[in-house]
Protein backbone atom coordinates (compact mmCIF):
# COMPACT_ATOMS: atom_id res chain seq x y z
CA UNK A 1 0.00 0.00 0.00
CA UNK A 2 1.67 3.09 -1.29
CA UNK A 3 1.68 6.06 0.90
CA UNK A 4 -0.77 9.40 0.38
CA UNK A 5 0.78 12.44 -0.86
CA UNK A 6 -1.61 14.93 1.10
CA UNK A 7 -0.16 18.08 -0.29
CA UNK A 8 -0.57 16.89 -3.50
CA UNK A 9 -4.43 15.85 -2.43
CA UNK A 10 -4.76 19.53 -1.21
CA UNK A 11 -3.87 20.97 -4.82
CA UNK A 12 -5.64 18.59 -6.49
CA UNK A 13 -8.72 19.43 -4.58
CA UNK A 14 -8.99 16.27 -3.66
CA UNK A 15 -10.29 16.51 -0.11
CA UNK A 16 -13.52 15.33 0.67
CA UNK A 17 -12.57 15.23 4.44
CA UNK A 18 -12.36 18.95 4.50
CA UNK A 19 -16.16 20.25 4.97
CA UNK A 20 -15.19 23.85 5.73
CA UNK A 21 -15.91 23.63 9.28
CA UNK A 22 -15.59 21.64 12.77
CA UNK A 23 -16.82 18.60 13.47
CA UNK A 24 -20.18 18.98 14.43
CA UNK A 25 -19.46 16.27 17.86
CA UNK A 26 -16.53 18.61 18.88
CA UNK A 27 -18.68 21.86 18.26
CA UNK A 28 -21.03 19.79 20.53
CA UNK A 29 -18.75 18.90 23.32
CA UNK A 30 -17.01 22.36 23.64
CA UNK A 31 -19.89 23.55 24.70
CA UNK A 32 -20.49 21.03 27.63
CA UNK A 33 -16.86 20.22 28.50
CA UNK A 34 -15.50 21.10 31.82
CA UNK A 35 -11.71 21.48 31.32
CA UNK A 36 -9.16 23.36 33.04
CA UNK A 37 -8.97 26.75 30.53
CA UNK A 38 -5.44 26.44 31.11
CA UNK A 39 -4.98 23.16 28.81
CA UNK A 40 -2.81 23.05 25.84
CA UNK A 41 -4.54 21.05 23.29
CA UNK A 42 -2.80 19.57 20.11
CA UNK A 43 -4.76 18.61 16.78
CA UNK A 44 -2.44 16.13 14.53
CA UNK A 45 -3.67 16.45 10.84
CA UNK A 46 -4.87 19.63 11.35
CA UNK A 47 -5.67 20.34 7.45
CA UNK A 48 -7.11 23.67 6.76
CA UNK A 49 -7.27 24.55 11.07
CA UNK A 50 -10.86 24.12 10.96
CA UNK A 51 -10.96 21.93 14.17
CA UNK A 52 -7.76 23.68 15.44
CA UNK A 53 -9.91 27.11 15.34
CA UNK A 54 -12.97 25.55 17.49
CA UNK A 55 -10.33 24.53 20.21
CA UNK A 56 -9.05 28.47 19.82
CA UNK A 57 -12.88 30.09 19.96
CA UNK A 58 -13.45 28.18 22.89
CA UNK A 59 -10.48 29.50 25.04
CA UNK A 60 -7.60 26.95 24.73
CA UNK A 61 -4.25 27.35 23.88
CA UNK A 62 -4.00 25.42 20.61
CA UNK A 63 -1.55 23.82 18.35
CA UNK A 64 -2.47 22.10 15.13
CA UNK A 65 0.59 19.94 12.60
CA UNK A 66 0.09 18.77 9.67
CA UNK A 67 2.42 17.15 6.82
CA UNK A 68 0.59 19.18 3.91
CA UNK A 69 2.33 22.11 3.53
CA UNK A 70 -0.39 23.88 1.15
CA UNK A 71 -3.41 22.73 4.19
CA UNK A 72 -0.95 24.59 6.91
CA UNK A 73 -0.94 27.83 4.55
CA UNK A 74 -4.64 28.06 3.83
CA UNK A 75 -5.10 27.49 8.22
CA UNK A 76 -2.94 30.13 8.90
CA UNK A 77 -4.59 32.64 5.83
CA UNK A 78 -7.74 32.24 7.54
CA UNK A 79 -7.22 31.66 11.22
CA UNK A 80 -3.90 33.45 11.84
CA UNK A 81 -5.62 36.61 13.53
CA UNK A 82 -7.32 33.85 16.42
CA UNK A 83 -5.89 34.77 19.93
CA UNK A 84 -3.62 31.40 20.91
CA UNK A 85 -4.13 29.63 17.72
CA UNK A 86 -0.33 28.39 15.52
CA UNK A 87 -0.09 25.50 13.42
CA UNK A 88 3.03 23.91 12.19
CA UNK A 89 3.94 21.72 9.63
CA UNK A 90 5.18 17.97 11.49
CA UNK A 91 4.40 14.46 11.26
CA UNK A 92 2.83 13.11 14.46
CA UNK A 93 3.62 9.43 13.88
CA UNK A 94 7.65 10.59 13.71
CA UNK A 95 8.17 13.72 15.64
CA UNK A 96 8.08 14.36 19.24
CA UNK A 97 6.59 17.37 21.33
CA UNK A 98 9.07 20.00 22.85
CA UNK A 99 6.11 19.67 25.52
CA UNK A 100 4.00 17.32 25.64
CA UNK A 101 -0.04 18.30 25.50
CA UNK A 102 -3.08 18.20 28.50
CA UNK A 103 -5.02 17.31 25.49
CA UNK A 104 -5.44 15.30 21.80
CA UNK A 105 -7.96 15.86 19.34
CA UNK A 106 -8.24 13.54 16.43
CA UNK A 107 -10.85 13.88 13.73
CA UNK A 108 -10.01 12.05 10.32
CA UNK A 109 -6.43 11.40 10.96
CA UNK A 110 -6.48 7.69 12.22
CA UNK A 111 -8.85 6.31 9.49
CA UNK A 112 -6.31 8.56 6.83
CA UNK A 113 -2.82 6.55 7.60
CA UNK A 114 -2.17 2.74 6.52
CA UNK A 115 -3.94 0.26 9.01
CA UNK A 116 -0.25 -1.39 9.35
CA UNK A 117 0.79 2.00 11.23
CA UNK A 118 -1.91 2.57 13.37
CA UNK A 119 -0.11 0.65 16.38
CA UNK A 120 2.47 3.48 15.75
CA UNK A 121 -0.23 6.48 15.89
CA UNK A 122 -1.22 4.69 19.30
CA UNK A 123 2.48 5.20 20.26
CA UNK A 124 2.33 8.77 18.84
CA UNK A 125 -0.54 9.34 21.32
CA UNK A 126 1.39 8.83 24.29
CA UNK A 127 4.21 10.40 23.28
CA UNK A 128 2.34 13.98 22.68
CA UNK A 129 0.13 13.93 25.81
CA UNK A 130 1.47 14.40 29.36
CA UNK A 131 0.61 11.55 32.10
CA UNK A 132 -3.19 11.98 32.86
CA UNK A 133 -4.23 13.87 29.62
CA UNK A 134 -7.23 13.21 27.55
CA UNK A 135 -7.68 12.25 24.02
CA UNK A 136 -10.75 12.84 22.29
CA UNK A 137 -11.60 11.69 18.68
CA UNK A 138 -13.59 10.82 16.25
CA UNK A 139 -13.79 8.31 14.74
CA UNK A 140 -14.81 6.14 11.83
CA UNK A 141 -16.30 3.11 12.36
CA UNK A 142 -16.93 1.38 8.82
CA UNK A 143 -15.92 -1.72 8.25
CA UNK A 144 -11.91 -1.64 7.07
CA UNK A 145 -11.18 -2.50 3.38
CA UNK A 146 -8.30 -2.72 1.12
CA UNK A 147 -9.07 0.96 -0.21
CA UNK A 148 -8.88 3.84 1.45
CA UNK A 149 -8.20 6.36 2.92
CA UNK A 150 -10.42 6.34 4.38
CA UNK A 151 -9.86 3.24 6.24
CA UNK A 152 -12.61 2.16 8.59
CA UNK A 153 -12.44 0.82 12.09
CA UNK A 154 -14.49 -1.41 14.20
CA UNK A 155 -15.16 0.06 18.02
CA UNK A 156 -13.63 -3.04 19.37
CA UNK A 157 -10.49 -2.49 17.09
CA UNK A 158 -10.26 1.03 18.35
CA UNK A 159 -11.08 0.27 21.82
CA UNK A 160 -8.38 -3.10 22.03
CA UNK A 161 -5.60 -0.63 20.35
CA UNK A 162 -5.88 2.07 23.60
CA UNK A 163 -7.30 0.64 26.33
CA UNK A 164 -3.42 -0.94 27.75
CA UNK A 165 -2.65 2.99 27.90
CA UNK A 166 -5.81 4.68 28.20
CA UNK A 167 -8.78 4.73 30.35
CA UNK A 168 -11.90 4.92 28.27
CA UNK A 169 -13.92 7.55 30.14
CA UNK A 170 -17.07 7.78 27.71
CA UNK A 171 -18.09 7.26 24.32
CA UNK A 172 -21.13 8.04 21.95
CA UNK A 173 -22.62 8.77 18.64
CA UNK A 174 -21.76 12.43 17.92
CA UNK A 175 -23.77 15.13 15.97
CA UNK A 176 -21.57 14.87 12.30
CA UNK A 177 -21.62 16.11 8.64
CA UNK A 178 -24.32 15.12 6.39
CA UNK A 179 -23.20 11.37 4.46
CA UNK A 180 -21.46 10.21 7.46
CA UNK A 181 -24.96 8.89 10.01
CA UNK A 182 -23.90 6.24 11.57
CA UNK A 183 -20.18 5.94 10.49
CA UNK A 184 -18.66 7.91 13.37
CA UNK A 185 -17.97 7.37 16.82
CA UNK A 186 -16.57 9.57 19.59
CA UNK A 187 -14.43 8.47 22.34
CA UNK A 188 -12.97 10.38 25.32
CA UNK A 189 -9.87 8.83 27.14
CA UNK A 190 -7.84 9.59 30.20
CA UNK A 191 -3.71 8.07 29.47
CA UNK A 192 -3.20 6.36 32.47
Amino acid sequence: MSETNWNQRYVDGDTPWDKGDAAPGLIDWLVGNDMNPDSRILVPGCGCGHDAHAWARAGFETTGVDLSELALNRACERYEAIPGLAFFPGNFLQDAPQEPYDLIFEHTLYCAIDPARRDEYAKAVTRWLKPGGHFLAIHFTFPLTEEGPPFGASREEIIDRFSDKFELIEEWEPRNFEGREREERMFYWKRK
